[in-house]
């Protein structure tokens, strides 16, 4: 019975320390994707700043050609006045003119508009190129290492979930089913020290005719409030 009680010990560290590597695990896991995230984010800044400058420019490109047309047709205007002979028909023309100057004016303005906005965005996605840059290096190399660190607790887990399943099959049916149920029903911890009377597990005191019995170690005894099993070390 000493020996089942050792076995079950063992087991119970191997399967504290397979809990330890899935919550390490688990925490690299997500550590990555929150640094994926983050990278997104600051891509998707970029992205959408970039958007924004193509939207600019093909507006501003719209503006130059409506200006160069309005200029043109100033100069068509202009052209015609020394052939005009009519008083009305010259001031019909300037009247044009004028109208097209206004309107250029009009589109020098918005294009000197969407020039300083253009600008204002490009210092804009200036500095968040730099930023995307930063945090690439960043997540880059701590990627890398978390990669490294999730092979390493794979090749642990692997190795440490084998000696379990060797550990296991040296168990009675009873005992092992009774360890798996303790193990999922009491947070990963299925045997616990008893000690000055107590038990580490739970923390309630137990009957003293229990806990000597502990010593003798003829059967595994449960602890009547939280029902894990019990070993004692010996006495020093």
């Amino acid at each position: 019975m000493q020996e089942t009680l050792q076995l079950l010990k063992d087991l119970q560290d191997i399967d504290q320390d397979l809990r330890q590597l899935r919550t390490t695990r688990q925490a690299l896991e997500e550590e990555q994707a929150a640094l994926g995230a983050d990278l997104e984010k600051v891509q998707a800044m970029v992205d959408a700043l970039q958007s924004e400058l193509e939207r600019i420019e093909g507006e501003r490109k719209e503006l130059s050609l409506a200006l160069t047309q309005e200029q043109d047709n100033v100069e068509k205007a202009e052209a015609r006045l020394p052939a005009i002979k009519t008083q009305k028909e010259y001031v019909a023309v300037l009247k044009e003119i004028d109208t097209a100057k206004k309107m250029n004016k009009d589109l020098q303005d918005r294009i000197a508009a969407k020039d300083s906005e253009s600008a204002e965005i490009s210092r804009e996605k200036d500095e968040k190129d730099q930023q995307l840059l930063e945090v690439k290096e960043r997540v880059e190399g701590r990627v890398q290492e978390v990669l490294e660190q999730l092979a390493g607790f794979g090749e642990a887990y692997t190795e440490k979930n084998g000696n379990r399943e060797s550990f296991l099959k040296q168990l009675k049916t009873p005992l092992r089913k009774r360890y798996e149920l303790l193990l999922d029903r009491r947070g990963g911890v299925a045997v616990v020290e008893a000690r000055n009377g107590t038990c580490q597990g739970c923390n309630m005191h137990l009957p003293p005719q229990l806990f000597n019995s502990l010593y003798t170690v003829n059967e595994i005894q449960n602890c009547p409030h939280c029902n894990r099993m019990l070993y004692v070390l010996p006495p020093t």
